[in-house]
């Protein structure tokens, strides 16, 4: 039996797809349009590394949320192992955020 083969292009279009369901408590725009993740990175073991960062360092999820992303991304069938990196370098902005979040929050 062949093992099935995947793409870690579309193993990060899937995990884009789970990053999209995790809201920001405080704020009803995904984390991914809010654009708290910087990176994600998928090596051939579809170890995935994620760099990600929130709000402001006193966010009150700053325990959770990086955990809630970690739980998801690895629930994922072709997931290996992931690795979250938390940075506040460059620190989060409303520049950050894509279009659809600002259209969602009312800014344009």
């Amino acid at each position: 039996m062949s093992e099935t083969v995947i793409n870690t292009n579309e193993l990060g279009e899937k995990i884009v797809r789970v990053l999209k369901t995790i809201y920001d408590p405080e704020i009803p725009v995904d984390i991914y349009e809010l654009g708290l993740i910087y990176d994600v990175f998928v090596n051939e073991d579809y170890d995935v590394k994620i760099l990600m960062t929130l709000t402001s360092p006193n966010c009150p999820v700053a325990e959770s949320l990086p955990q809630e992303v970690q739980e998801k991304v690895k629930s994922l069938d072709a997931v290996n192992d992931v690795e979250m990196e938390l940075t506040f370098d460059p620190p989060w902005s409303q520049d950050l955020m894509s279009e659809e979040a600002k259209l969602e929050l009312g800014m344009l």
